[in-house]
């Protein structure tokens, strides 16, 4: 299938671009690969050490330009959403309807993996785990829920950005970008970290336009001589900043909080993307590339939650293992300690495709008719990115775990319809709401 097949394909309706598909199950696994590259476990006299193994390594900057995928998750999540809200729309769904079906397809699977990690954590506390170790673990658990929180605001504000994009496309996403640089310019001017974190909402909005400009066409429709100047300018113009001392040359150390950096990577991963959309298509369709990404797509969200459970659970099952036979574990970043990666990778993967195959009933159940209600909607989306925010701000605790479940149940509540919305929904074709809510919940 040629470019201009696929671009035909996503406008009119009529299939999936597994490509993309695949380029996103790729990204799931990226994640996967780079945290558990992060994990370090040591024992000493007063006990184990769990710590992050790149802190201060050299090898993290150069495996940062590989792994660091965020930008092109965010950008692939603009083109789904977009495509998915524009189907929908041409088979008489709403932009509601895209909403709660986001909710529900983000928050569902979230609520059963806090509830575990709280009642694990509790478990821990109770049979005599030190509770600096318990803190330690609820801590690292917490930190890759910043995507959770950040892409659910994303996609629950996709509909409003969609449609600027259609009234005004190059002054929103100038808008976005301007503004992200303005908070890492106040940020460096003022010495004041926290300024930063502003650019969770400006970075990733703005890389989820550049979304919408591969969904409708834009950047495909270029030369390819256009696309490799503009990818080739952007990593020229990110490594003079790398240069000059503007940003780190640690592009995980950009992320936490995100600086606009990540701007320039998206720019360049999607220049790429496009230049090698119909070579990565063909891939995609080959047999071994099908059956990862068939197993992905719809697990995805699972994998994400589940794959730092697990490592905290293979961190804590290696420091006893060391403690009861006095094995001493190898130094993080040693030679030894790259040794025994290759191993911890396949397990790590494999358990958490193990678990992911168990649990994607979770993810996969389908949202009931959703709300008329655009103000139920709006305090969903709040409420669930409260809740996320808590565990980051707080730590994840037994207490916080408790508080962000049953928040993200309400969130999950208010999403849903009540039996007055339902009765007083607008004439239409029958189950076509229900129809359209499951093709958004799908994308």
């Amino acid at each position: 299938m040629s470019i201009a097949e696929l671009r035909s394909s996503t406008t009119t309706g009529t299939a999936r671009d597994t490509g993309i598909d695949f380029v996103r199950a790729l990204c799931v696994l990226g994640v996967v690969v780079l945290h558990s590259l992060m994990v370090g476990v040591t024992v000493t006299e007063a006990g184990p050490l769990f710590a992050n193994a790149s802190d201060g390594a050299a090898w993290i900057t150069p495996l940062s330009w590989v792994l660091q995928v965020m930008p092109l998750f965010f950008v692939i999540g603009g083109f789904a959403g977009y495509t998915s809200l524009r189907r929908a729309q041409q088979r008489g769904g709403t932009a509601k309807e895209f909403v709660a079906a986001r909710i529900h397809r983000l928050v569902l699977p979230a609520v059963f993996t806090i509830g575990v990690v709280g009642v694990v954590l509790t478990v821990l506390l109770d049979n005599g785990v030190p509770s600096d170790l318990v803190a330690i673990a609820g801590y690292r658990y917490g930190q890759p829920l910043w995507f959770l929180g950040v892409f659910l605001l994303c996609q629950v504000l996709l509909p409003l950005f969609a449609a600027a994009h259609r009234r005004a496309p190059w002054i929103t996403i100038a808008l976005l970008i301007a503004t992200a640089v303005a908070v890492d310019a106040a940020r460096n001017a003022t010495g004041i970290d926290g300024l930063g974190f502003m650019n969770l909402a400006f970075v990733w909005l703005a890389l989820q336009q550049l979304g919408f400009f591969f969904a409708d066409g834009r950047i495909d429709s270029l030369s390819r001589r256009t696309r490799i100047v503009i990818g080739a300018s952007a990593v020229a113009v990110l490594t003079s900043t790398f240069i000059t001392g503007v940003y780190s040359p640690d592009l995980i150390a950009n992320i936490n909080p995100p600086t606009a950096s990540l701007l320039l990577v998206g720019v360049a991963h999607t220049m790429l993307l496009s230049l090698m959309r119909d070579r990565v298509a063909r891939w995609s369709r080959l047999p071994l590339p099908s059956r990862f990404l068939t197993f992905v797509t719809p697990r995805a969200m699972t994998i994400y939650l589940w794959h730092m459970p697990v490592l905290l659970a293979m961190a804590g099952a290696s420091a006893v293992f060391a403690m009861t036979t006095g094995i001493e574990l190898p130094e993080p970043s040693s030679i030894g300690w790259w040794m025994t990666r290759p191993l911890w990778l396949v397990t790590v993967v494999a358990l958490t495709a193990g678990i992911a195959l168990l649990l994607a009933g979770i993810e996969a159940r389908r949202i009931p008719t959703p709300t008329r209600s655009a103000g139920r909607l709006f305090a969903a989306s709040a409420i669930g990115t409260v809740a996320i925010v808590g565990l980051l701000v707080i730590g994840t605790t037994p207490l916080t775990a408790m508080i962000a479940v049953v928040l993200l149940t309400a969130s999950l509540r208010l999403a849903r319809p009540r039996h007055a919305d339902s009765a007083a929904w607008p004439s239409r074709s029958p189950g076509s709401a229900a129809t359209s809510a499951r093709a958004m919940q799908k994308a």
